[in-house]
């Protein structure tokens, strides 16, 4: 029987190749498996090792602790602190295609104040 935290890290897996439209077939062949197993990885129906984890994490583009988000945990174990949810945040942000478009065009404004100012601006829009 799959234990909760192998479905959790599993599932963490499968939203992320959705999110990013990958097939199970292509992250099959991007770490040398069958669809088959990445299914079985996907379900939590196998293990994942800590090698094969971060494979995952650089094929798929965010760190390991991602893949254990809201995952159930012991009294024991310490809660994501501020700057690892912003590092999680900032590899979703980088590994959409919105994202990364965005922040091209953002490098490519010369003018600081105008920056600047795009930057409230979306935190504004943030905030609503």
């Amino acid at each position: 029987m799959a234990h909760a935290i192998d479905k959790q890290v599993g599932s963490q897996v499968r939203a992320r190749r959705q999110a990013l439209g990958m097939s199970q077939s292509k992250l099959a062949a991007a770490v040398g498996l069958t669809f088959q197993q990445i299914q079985k990885y996907e379900t939590g129906r196998n293990r994942i090792s800590a090698s094969r984890l971060h494979q995952f994490s650089n094929i798929l583009g965010v760190p390991v602790p991602f893949f254990f988000q809201d995952s159930p945990r012991s009294p024991s174990q310490r809660k994501l602190k501020p700057a690892d949810t912003a590092i999680t945040l900032l590899s979703e942000f980088i590994s959409s295609a919105d994202g990364r478009n965005l922040m091209k065009a953002y490098t490519k404004i010369k003018d600081a104040k105008l920056r600047r100012r795009i930057a409230a601006f979306i935190e504004e829009l943030a905030a609503r």
